[in-house]
């Protein structure tokens, strides 16, 4: 049974995928709204009926041979989306700060490759997947999200996400929420540096 793009926010904003308050994101900026899909994956029925959602709005004449994530949070949707496709599943982890295949996963050159992640702003971790997956000769023949946050995204690969959002965001001297003394909550699994 197909999904409406309401119906993927319901059960995002049902499982606390999808939260509001005052937040600090990984960037450092500050907003009233938190993705945080693992929330989503402790239900695998849940995360199953969204990944076969997000791969039956793929282009039928997308062919894909792997699936590759980038860890951690992309790795259970993007199992799920492999599952639902029928293909092999991989995923990509920082070693030493850089991202690389370990634990023996391997690409054939000339593979098609879809990345899948869970949440894409920027889509930073999705960039150096794809470069990992070009180096060793794959194909990256697009990239597939649970949510797209609003960013402007860093990768060029066509993108399929399964809900898009409009999430305003501000540095922390144009936060109003601040400004009312609200209290901040800072969920996010890393900080970047500038």
């Amino acid at each position: 049974m197909a999904l409406s793009d309401e119906q993927v926010r319901r059960i995002l904003i049902d499982t606390d995928a999808i939260r509001t308050g005052h937040f600090q994101l990984t960037s450092g900026r500050h907003s009233e709204t938190y993705v945080q899909c693992a929330r989503v994956c402790e239900f695998p029925d849940l995360t199953n009926q969204l990944a076969a959602e997000a791969v039956s709005r793929l282009p039928e004449d997308l062919k894909v041979d792997l699936v590759i994530a980038p860890a951690v949070g992309g790795i259970v949707f993007g199992y799920a989306v492999a599952q639902a496709l029928g293909k092999r599943f991989i995923f990509a982890e920082r070693q030493d700060g850089t991202m690389t295949l370990r634990r023996a996963f391997t690409l054939e050159p000339g593979e098609r490759v879809l990345v899948v992640e869970d949440v894409i702003t920027t889509g930073g971790s999705v960039v150096e997947v794809i470069e990992v997956v070009e180096a060793e000769e794959g194909v990256v023949v697009g990239v597939v999200s649970l949510i797209d946050r609003g960013g402007t995204p860093k990768f060029t690969k066509p993108f399929y996400p399964l809900l898009t959002l409009d999430v305003a965001s501000w540095e922390p001297e144009e936060c109003n929420l601040c400004k009312e003394g609200v209290d901040i909550y800072s969920p996010g699994s890393r900080r970047l540096t500038k």
